[in-house]
């Protein structure tokens, strides 16, 4: 009978410490985990890319892939192995090579590192390999995108210029558009539609609005300017942009998508 309780004792007091180192593991994993990832919020990594596409993008492209040998994009990197590393570079830079040092803070290098990270686990959903001269007549031809954009000062002048847009906007945004142009509107392809008092309609691409007066490109591609006292009704509208969703097969869409990147000169 002894034996019995002295079992049962020792039972009860291994049950004790195994519960108590669960919830040991428990604590240290609660209240560790959030120091190592507070930098990388939705917040934190947008704000990361914003610092992207204004320091970084320059030279190693929206994409991260514009050097040889790197890749941000993809988490591919010459040196670095750790975010400490990439921290490190991205303040003091890399001696004997273009890229410079910068004076960004602690807070702003880790964060920029959390959006590479991010975009590193992004990949756009196509599974082909693009080639932009294929891509280059399908903007023109099936895809129809002249009737609207405008390339290396070819095409309309109704939607956005797309000269530059390989400089600013990464693959998968733009294959996202292309698919699902509603997802995200840029600033520069937000339309906008007016009522003026007299009953007229008038719809265009928004260039500028303020407390009196909106400016567009009408759907003629003729600038126009209206004050908001003479207007009986004004709004932001649905983008006209069409989905290429059904229209452009697994193949096309990668071609496009790298037609679209390789687009980097001077807008006309």
């Amino acid at each position: 009978m002894q034996n019995a309780k002295c079992k049962m004792h020792m039972r009860s007091r291994a049950a004790r410490l195994l519960f108590g180192s669960a919830v040991f593991a428990f604590c240290i994993l609660t209240f560790a985990l959030p120091a190592t990832a507070q930098h990388e919020t939705a917040s934190d990594i947008e704000d990361g890319g914003r610092v992207f596409r204004q320091s970084c993008a320059n030279c190693h492209g929206p994409d991260g892939n514009e050097i040889p040998g790197i890749d941000l994009g993809r988490g591919v990197f010459k040196t670095a192995k750790t975010d400490e590393d990439l921290v490190r570079i991205i303040q003091k830079g890399v001696p004997g090579t273009p890229m410079p040092a910068t004076n960004m803070s602690d807070e702003q290098a880790k964060r920029v590192v959390a959006y590479l990270r991010s975009t590193a686990a992004t990949k756009t959903s196509a599974t082909a390999v693009g080639d932009a001269a294929r891509g280059k007549a399908l903007f023109e031809g099936k895809g129809g995108c002249l009737k609207c954009h405008r390339a290396n000062g070819v095409g309309s002048r109704i939607g956005p210029d797309l000269t530059r847009v390989g400089q600013l906007r990464r693959s998968v945004e733009l294959e996202r558009s292309l698919v699902d142009p509603a997802a995200e509107v840029v600033p520069t392809g937000r339309f906008y539609r007016v009522v003026t008092k007299d009953g007229a309609t008038v719809t265009g691409r928004l260039l500028n609005i303020d407390t009196f007066t909106v400016q567009m490109i009408d759907t003629k591609e003729q600038l126009r300017s209206f004050t908001k006292a003479n207007l009986k009704e004004h709004g932001f509208i649905p983008s006209p942009m069409p989905s290429y969703k059904a229209t452009l097969n697994t193949q096309e869409l990668a071609d496009v998508v790298s037609y679209l990147v390789s687009l980097k000169g001077r807008a006309n």
